[in-house]
């Protein structure tokens, strides 16, 4: 229920109508005074009283909202991050209590990102460290012989755990922003090429299949973007730019169908120096309502009929998000007739100062 108070759009209006009421009271106090026979220190006494009574309702109505703002704090302060206070003002106060329910927002929002990290970070550690106690604890037991199938198993699970750690530290760095950019200039057909050569840096050990193909292709750069020669040069962190396309290379393998084939295309952006990069499979794709859940930590999305799509930690989109983002570009799903596309976009030499 609004106040009398309520619909002004400021205290200081608030105030101004108190001195006016005020004033306007004694006034026709004391005109009432001149017609009738009450004395005018009688007519004193009761404008005394009656500014006070105004005085008070109206400081009732300016309190109130911060006694609010001031509980509310208290019970954030003891972990409710669920308390908000109820906004019926249009003026300063009421600019206050919305921005508090804003604040209390992002910190319920944080909380709950916190306490779903250490659960996620706890589901996923707990498998690769199970699958290593197994096999060593079947070592030692007898069960099997410490053979070259057997190391190599618990060394998958070791690699694993590996992966998981090292994602975990290079998105903590990225969102801590302590990782500097230092640009340059990249032969980007030569540098990709050598990317997807490499299995171990492109898919992740252990993650490479034989049956799904590599393609790239590098677009003509154009007088503009190019070295002179024809070639594409772009303008990005080399180390950078690596986790991005090994991510999303690794990603486009884990979904790809068997005998599927893989596409990493290269074009020149807008801006010298600039570079559209897309990834396209043949897998099932992303659903749309998905496509901005599989960006977030532990975000992974699932197929057109439900499942959840395997494989992957879920870091290593969000990874590559923060490292285009810390480039000053953009990186998204496009539409795509079939399997997934993800495009990303550097602005070059204007957006990839660090």
């Amino acid at each position: 229920m609004l106040r009398p108070v309520d619909p002004l759009r400021s205290v200081k209006a608030a105030l101004g109508w108190l001195v006016i009421s005020s004033v306007t009271i004694t006034t026709v106090l004391i005109l009432l005074a001149h017609r009738s026979s009450l004395e005018l220190r009688i007519i004193a006494v009761i404008a005394v009283i009656s500014s006070l009574l105004i005085t008070q309702f109206v400081a009732q109505g300016l309190a109130a909202p911060i006694s609010e703002v001031t509980a509310a704090a208290r019970a954030m302060a003891r972990g409710e991050y669920g308390r908000r206070v109820r906004v019926r003002r249009r003026d300063e106060l009421g600019e206050l209590a919305r921005a508090f329910n804003r604040m209390a927002a992002d910190l319920q929002a944080e909380d709950q990102q916190r306490r779903d990290l250490v659960a996620n970070v706890s589901h996923e550690l707990r498998t690769p460290i199970a699958g290593l106690r197994a096999v060593l604890e079947n070592v030692v037991d007898g069960v099997c012989e410490p053979d070259r199938e057997t190391m190599a198993g618990a060394l998958r699970q070791t690699e694993r755990l590996g992966r998981m750690v090292e994602q975990l530290l290079d998105l903590s760095r990225l969102e801590n922003g302590v990782v500097a950019l230092r640009p340059r200039a990249l032969d980007i057909e030569r540098y990709l090429g050598d990317l997807l050569r490499d299995a171990d840096v492109a898919f992740g050990r252990g993650h490479a299949r034989p049956d799904v193909g590599l393609e790239l292709d590098v677009g003509p750069s154009g007088a503009e973007h190019g070295d002179g020669r024809g070639g594409l040069v772009a303008h990005a962190d080399p180390e950078r730019l690596e986790r991005v396309v090994a991510n999303l290379v690794d990603n486009a393998i884990k979904h790809s169908p068997q005998g599927g084939t893989v596409t990493v295309r290269a074009r020149p952006g807008r801006q010298r120096g600039g570079l559209e990069l897309e990834v396209l499979d043949e897998g099932p794709g992303i659903p749309c309502e998905q496509r901005e859940m599989v960006f977030e930590r532990f975000g992974r999305g699932s197929g057109p009929g439900g499942p959840a799509r395997d494989g992957g930690t879920g870091l290593g989109l969000a990874i590559a998000r923060w490292a285009v983002d810390l480039h000053g570009g953009t990186i998204g799903v496009a539409e795509s007739e079939r399997g997934c596309r993800i495009r990303v976009t550097l602005p070059g030499d204007h957006g990839a100062a660090g």
